[in-house]
């Protein structure tokens, strides 16, 4: 699920190059605009805060929640280095305090400043450590010019295996993906998701990320998981014919790497491929999200795992993987 930032609150936590800007009355937002689509409009919106949380929980059932951004899905579009490792310690903090030390049912995942490497492995390493986060989330929408299968990137994947976190890939943002042309929020909304993740994915797999890091875990999350078999298929037969000289970092098939218990994805509770993502890619990798409080009214998502839970075409045993154990063994619950 997703927290509601606030831009006031987090700034009581933050400072830019040595000025502390607790009670600075930002005059616009700190964080970058996801693109230029008037998104308050397009969907509803419920309370994010801890109290409303707290609520929703008990009335779904749900034991705990991992908490992910809803302006800080557009921290992958911040210009100014500095401004991002300053901004990610300050949301972290403000994170913890605000929602896990309050109650530990409402965990936080943290932001880390991808702009700079070494600032992101010590940002990790204090999230984990410190505020005792269970992992952190990737922007899948940059503006660094590389995507997270470079090299440049391997200090971070080698401090997350070392912490044994999990780190989870997460789009919103539509800019340079090819579709600003369109003229209407519905068809951005459509591909703006699943086409961050799919650059992330195809990436990290064709150069190797995941034969160099074996125990990194990683998911794509909010795309659904229909796309899966898809793109098993497609990277295959790419692998088949381009492999051995576009992909020399590569060892295996890139189904068998996404089959091969590091890779997660989140799933919609009513897709209908459901039962055949998980004949390609097996039941223990794919978790249920909530995804409230965003773009639905408050009553609409109390009916989603009654409706999960009914459905005749999965086993209790999957749904029971894919509403507890998978989501448990992703972020190493006891």
């Amino acid at each position: 699920g997703h927290c509601m930032e606030r831009d006031s609150q987090i700034l009581e936590y933050a400072e830019y190059r040595g000025r502390a800007l607790k009670g600075v009355d930002a005059p616009i937002s700190i964080w970058p605009s996801l693109d230029g689509w008037f998104r308050v409009a397009s969907d509803a919106l419920s309370a994010g805060d801890p109290e409303a949380w707290l609520a929703f929980l008990e009335d779904t059932g749900m034991e705990m929640t991992f908490l992910y951004p809803t302006n800080g899905l557009a921290y992958g579009l911040i210009q100014d280095r500095y401004w991002a490792v300053s901004l990610a310690r300050a949301y972290n903090d403000w994170l913890y305090n605000s929602y896990t030390k309050r109650d530990s049912r409402l965990q936080g995942i943290a932001l880390i400043p991808v702009h700079d490497v070494p600032a992101a492995v010590a940002e990790l390493r204090r999230a984990a450590t410190e505020l005792g986060m269970r992992g952190a989330v990737l922007p899948a929408a940059t503006v660094l010019g590389k995507a997270y299968g470079h090299a440049d990137f391997d200090p971070l994947w080698a401090e997350a295996e070392r912490l044994d976190v999990a780190l989870g890939v997460h789009g919103a943002p539509s800019k340079g993906f090819g579709f600003d042309f369109f003229d209407s929020f519905i068809k951005t909304h459509t591909l703006e998701h699943p086409f961050s993740i799919l650059i992330q994915l195809t990436s990290m797999i064709f150069d190797g990320v995941f034969e160099r890091f074996p125990n990194l875990r990683v998911a794509f999350l909010e795309s659904g998981s229909g796309w899966v078999p898809y793109m098993m298929d497609r990277m295959d037969e790419e692998f088949e014919r381009r492999g051995a000289r576009w992909a020399p970092s590569l060892k295996r098939k890139p189904s068998e790497v996404i089959k091969s218990g590091n890779l997660y994805v989140s799933c919609e509770v009513e897709e209908q491929t459901l039962p055949y993502v998980i004949e390609f890619m097996g039941e223990d990798n794919i978790f249920f999200a909530s995804d409230y409080p965003h773009e639905r009214r408050r009553d609409a998502f109390l009916k989603d795992i009654p409706e999960f839970v009914e459905r005749k075409d999965l086993s209790d045993k999957v749904k029971e993987k894919i509403l507890f154990r998978n989501t448990q063994r992703f972020y190493r619950l006891d």
